[in-house]
């Protein structure tokens, strides 16, 4: 990428500030002005694979507990934020975003290595796997030598070693870790850096002047 190209938009859970977040809904209307949708999955109580960000139910939802506890049978009646969507599971998630748009899964944990793949080989979107998990991307890798991984961040500049030895394409750095000092250690390392997540025009303009390649954020405004 070249200093003079406009980072990628990055629509974090569709775009959360704007719409029911992690809904198809979301995914839909955000990929009006998005380059890419990022979505979060995991494994819920009867093993089904959901979109759904928190651990917990009650934030967004009426019911509570935890989503690894809950079964699909549940899930899929509950509404988002009040909203008519209800949680999605990963197929229903996916089949909502363009083909045109691509797609960042950010998986929560371990243990969902195959039935993502599998998921995201019957698509025809540009695919990118992200997760804090270090574990996570390791299995995904050994499952997969071709699939794109990201390594999510927000410690410190060692992310950058870290992606590299999993094999990464990505580094996604926490905004106020991303300088152009680490932007530039990133490419020399052949790493993409999107960062995450800015809210504001401001720090969008500082993310973009230090050379990122992608922002993530919560809403289209920023844009």
């Amino acid at each position: 990428m070249s200093p003079t190209d406009a980072p990628n938009h990055i629509a974090h859970r569709g775009f959360a500030d704007d719409y029911p977040e992690n809904t198809p809904l979301a995914f839909e209307r955000a990929a009006d002005s998005a380059d890419a949708i990022e979505m979060d999955v995991q494994r819920c109580g009867s093993g089904e694979l959901v979109v759904f960000h928190d651990a917990k139910l009650g934030r967004l939802t009426n019911e509570h507990g935890l989503v690894q506890d809950t079964p699909w049978s549940v899930l899929r009646g509950l509404s988002i934020q009040g909203s008519d969507e209800t949680v999605p599971s990963l197929e229903t998630a996916l089949d909502a975003v363009p083909a045109g748009t691509a797609i960042n899964l950010e998986l929560k944990h371990v243990g969902m290595a195959d039935r993502v793949l599998d998921a995201v080989g019957a698509v025809e979107n540009e695919i990118l796997l992200s997760s804090f998990d270090s574990r996570v991307l390791r299995n995904l890798r050994e499952r997969d030598a071709d699939v794109r991984l990201a390594y999510i961040n927000q410690r410190g500049p060692n992310c950058i070693d870290t992606a590299v030895d999993l094999d990464c394409a990505c580094v996604h750095p926490r905004a106020d870790l991303c300088d152009a000092s680490f932007v530039a250690r990133a490419h020399e390392a052949g790493l993409t850096v999107n960062s995450w997540t800015v809210d504001d025009e401001e720090g969008a303009a500082t993310l973009a002047e230090a050379g990122v390649d992608g922002i993530v954020s919560d809403t289209s405004a920023v844009f």
